[in-house]
């Protein structure tokens, strides 16, 4: 008796555990209360195309634009785009050419080995509409012809934000670059830089031009901290921005864990905190699930568009101000928002994070990072808050139970508050294999890129200031507080 006795109890606590509710309360106004907030870009999300496959993006994809326009739609302002990579460091100009570039390689999939670029690949970037980053090449050292390739960027593209002189530097060494030859290291690399920042950015007579730092190893070492203690304020006159690049890999459970991106992103605190004391912006300038393209078992996924949701709002959460997604070769990319068929998993997710943001000013977390559960404040420019974004990162395969937690939100006005559900079959669910991802019970269309279907509203009941909302393991709900 005593032991059917102690499994009751084990199950009622289960259950207990399931219903119980993680409670947050909704700031009145920005900068009140003992939350930290942070001030928000006007598009913090954005999109890194790979060098040598940008203008396939543009004239060969069909979904690019749309999908881009989809954002603007929300944010009134176009995504900012970054154009680099490692082919950045195998791409030289040529002023004769009139093709955007000119390559060749044993199969569609491959990246070349080398390749030349004319005026009309940045008269092309030029023509977009938001902010642009043209990286450059630095490791072939012919700072000549990277000059003559600057001063084209900054007389094409109107939008022009900022300039990078090479693409992870540490790899250098290891990949031949001549740059590189003998010694190399951060220190080696800083100088580096440092004389190329003052060389580029005085031939083409702008100041602040250069996005610098652009690697990915880890911090502390080839780190914006490491590398700004290197400047002097000959070299800080002509940068325009820190950037760094991250790739946090892992299994979908651990990508998608709030309390891991919460740690993931922890990694940067000292490098944000070095950028803005010089009063510059510091951003992920290439970010994605998984390094090299991404891994056909989790980069598709519906768990990596979560991931990519919590991750952008962490992200601006942690003060840094923009996301670029990369995306690489076209036709064999594995986290790519989109392609010439099919649309990806993640780019619901990077759609949902800019419902929350668009049109905001500042940006708060309820949660303190340290387990599955997050919720986000947006606010407008007055301080009045907008929306909030719920969380549930608890993993869910498509086999067995579905968990569910509930999240009750405190300190509502009104009667009710609107909002949409991000959510899909199960954290495994893929879109190019048929899987139906939805927000707001609304889709995007593969191949390019519309908004489909019905959308799907929920009201939540608001008594006392209190509303409370269920989601089940691997969903977000957008709630609508204006």
């Amino acid at each position: 008796m005593a032991s059917y006795f102690r499994l009751f109890v084990s199950v009622l606590a289960v259950i207990q555990g399931v219903l119980a509710a993680v409670t947050f309360t909704v700031p009145k106004q920005a900068h009140t209360g003992s939350y930290k907030y942070a001030p928000l870009d006007p598009a913090p999300v954005g999109i890194s195309f790979e060098f040598f496959a940008f203008p396939s993006y543009f004239t060969n994809v069909s979904a690019t634009n749309q999908c881009l326009s989809n954002w603007k739609d929300l944010s009134g302002v176009w995504p900012p785009i970054r154009i680099g990579g490692t082919t950045q460091d195998r791409a030289q100009y040529d002023s004769k050419t009139s093709a955007y570039v000119v390559y060749s390689v044993s199969s569609p999939a491959d990246a070349p080995a080398s390749l030349t670029f004319g005026s009309s690949f940045l008269t092309l970037a030029g023509s977009y509409g938001g902010s642009v980053v043209v990286g450059l090449n630095r490791g072939k050292n012919q700072i000549q012809n990277t000059i003559s390739a600057a001063k084209i960027a900054v007389a094409e593209v109107k939008n022009l934000l900022a300039v990078e002189l090479g693409n992870e530097p540490e790899y250098y060494s290891r990949n031949g670059q001549p740059i590189a030859s003998g010694s190399w290291s951060p220190a080696i690399d800083a100088a580096s830089q440092n004389n190329w920042d003052i060389s580029v950015g005085s031939a083409v007579d702008k100041r602040p031009i250069i996005q610098a730092g652009n690697s990915n190893d880890s911090p502390p070492t080839w780190g914006a901290a490491e590398l700004i203690a290197t400047e002097n304020a000959t070299v800080k006159q002509y940068v325009k921005t820190y950037a760094h690049h991250n790739y946090p890999g892992g299994s979908v459970t651990s990508l998608m864990s709030h309390k891991s991106i919460s740690s993931n992103l922890h990694v940067f605190d000292a490098d944000v905190a070095a950028a803005l004391k010089e009063g510059k912006p510091y951003v992920f300038g290439e970010t994605n699930s998984v390094s090299g393209g991404g891994a056909a078992a989790v980069s598709p996924t519906f768990g990596a568009a979560l991931w990519t949701m919590d991750y952008v709002l962490r992200a601006s959460y942690s003060n840094i101000s923009r996301t670029y997604f990369h995306h690489g070769t076209v036709g064999n990319c594995q986290y790519c928002f989109w392609g010439r068929y099919s649309m990806g998993a993640p780019y619901y997710g990077a759609y949902a994070a800019t419902a929350l943001l668009a049109k905001a000013s500042y940006l708060t977390a309820l949660d303190d990072g340290s387990n599955n559960y997050a919720a986000y404040v947006s606010f407008d420019s007055n301080g009045a808050p907008l929306r909030a974004l719920l969380y549930n990162s608890d993993y869910f395969s498509g086999s067995g139970t579905r968990s569910s937690q509930s999240f009750q939100l405190q300190g509502l006005s009104g009667s009710s508050v609107k909002a949409k559900r991000l959510t899909a079959d199960s954290a495994a669910s893929r879109v190019d294999q048929g899987g139906k991802v939805t927000f707001g019970g609304q889709t995007f269309t593969d191949g390019d890129c519309k908004i489909a279907g019905s959308e799907s509203i929920e009201t939540l009941e608001v008594s006392n200031g209190q509303a409370t909302a269920t989601l089940k393991a691997s969903e977000a709900l957008l709630v609508y507080l204006q």
